[in-house]
């Protein structure tokens, strides 16, 4: 298979790895000819090809041939199977291509065992990336020089905003930012339920719980507030929202929350071990 020359490739063209595919193209960080992407599904690889323009193959060592950069986007139950294959043509690559992950539970250091001498990042983007409105933390390996770095940013800076963190702190990341997007919508569909059981329509429940949710990120974000500071301007003495607080206060949403992110921040270490 000839392939044009290529700046990044992608293995596993699912949900993740179309979202940054499509912002790389949309944001013109890369040309589609630049990008090649390899899957398995000859359905998946068409899509692809047609939505996007970019080069497909369903031959791992043809994609590590051909590019600089890879981004694994597979499951993480088939990475052993996956890196061993794709090592044996990697090794023989002069150009020491940047291996990125973006593999839950996958250390840095299976990272490294597995494509030795070679660059290698762990990220961990979260699902609002898809929408281009994520927030991605990256892990260096030892390998890894500045310029691998910038790589990695450029790629996920593209879909949402970057954090750098020690690897040591990726799974208190994966409890926080990488489920977090479960906890908001759970914490969007209660008050849109509040709403219904205080007699609004379902509808205007939701808009207005969606609405107040994003309003109020954007205004902290804004102001750069702290979020004390903006419960307490609403918080008017003998007010309704003094009452709500009290109750939340009372059943604990503070604590949940907190050992949630806790509880996936452990399970998420299990997983890793």
């Amino acid at each position: 298979m000839a392939l044009l020359e290529c700046k990044l490739g992608l293995i596993g063209g699912g949900v993740m790895g179309e979202a940054l595919l499509s912002r790389l193209i949309i944001g013109e960080i890369y040309q589609p000819q630049e990008l090649i992407v390899s899957e398995v599904q000859e359905t998946r690889r068409h899509y692809l090809a047609e939505t996007y323009g970019v080069q497909v193959t369903a031959d791992n060592q043809t994609l590590a041939r051909s590019t600089p950069a890879i981004l694994l986007a597979i499951k993480p139950q088939i990475f052993a199977e996956v890196a061993s294959k794709l090592n044996q043509t990697l090794i023989t690559n002069p150009s020491k291509p940047l291996i990125i992950s973006i593999l839950a539970g996958v250390k840095l250091s299976q990272l490294e065992s597995a494509f030795e001498q070679l660059p290698v990042i762990r990220a961990m983007p979260n699902t609002p990336a898809t929408i281009g409105a994520g927030i991605t933390a990256l892990a260096m390996g030892s390998q890894a020089k500045d310029s691998d770095r910038q790589v990695a940013r450029k790629l996920f800076e593209s879909v949402g905003e970057v954090v750098e963190v020690s690897e040591t702190l990726m799974d208190a990341v994966t409890g926080l930012s990488g489920s977090g997007p479960a906890y908001v919508a759970i914490i969007v569909e209660a008050l849109a339920d509040g709403g219904v059981k205080s007699g609004l329509p379902r509808n205007i429940a939701m808009q207005l719980a969606l609405a107040t949710l994003k309003g109020t990120v954007e205004l902290l974000q804004t102001t750069e507030m702290h979020p004390a500071e903006l419960k307490d301007r609403v918080t008017s003495p003998g007010g309704t929202t003094i009452a709500g607080v009290a109750q939340l206060e009372r059943l604990g949403l503070r604590s949940a929350l907190i050992q949630a992110v806790q509880a996936a921040t452990e399970r998420s270490q299990e997983l890793g071990k």
